[in-house]
């Protein structure tokens, strides 16, 4: 199906490095609809050095918010209409994180269907490294 180039990842979200957590879209499916993103995780990554030194993970709150950019990317191909506008963290609920991730993974996040009322907007998202289920959520947006 369709991948979205890093350019265009670049167009849809506002934020920029050291905040941007989708290196790629992988498959975009408007007729499921879901998509799938990916992020490779590198030593190279800030918060490698405090979380933890000696044995670093990446964050559970940046797995969360890796969901949240691939909603928004979805969610602004799907409908045009909304690319100029700016989404905000409305909640987050359901977090689960069932294993770690680590500098060297290559995380997946794939997230089926999205609910949208006025300017509200949810979704859930799995996170993969492989083939094994390591995180997952249910977040949702304001849009302004």
């Amino acid at each position: 199906m369709n991948e979205i180039s890093q350019k265009e990842i670049l167009e849809l979200l506002p934020h920029r490095y050291p905040f941007l957590f989708v290196d790629k879209v992988v498959k975009l499916d408007p007729e499921v609809p879901m998509i799938e993103a990916i992020k490779c995780f590198t030593w190279n990554e800030e918060f490698f050095q405090g979380h933890f030194p000696g044995e670093p993970v990446v964050p559970g709150v940046i797995l969360v918010e890796a969901i949240a950019q691939t909603g928004i990317i979805f969610f602004k191909k799907l409908n045009p209409e909304f690319r100029e506008r700016l989404f905000v963290f409305a909640s987050i609920e359901k977090a689960k994180f069932r294993a770690p991730v680590y500098p060297g993974d290559v995380a997946r996040f794939v997230l089926e269907g999205y609910k949208a009322r006025r300017n509200i907007l949810k979704t859930s998202g799995k996170v993969y490294v492989g083939d094994k289920l390591v995180a997952e959520a249910d977040v949702t947006a304001a849009v302004r």
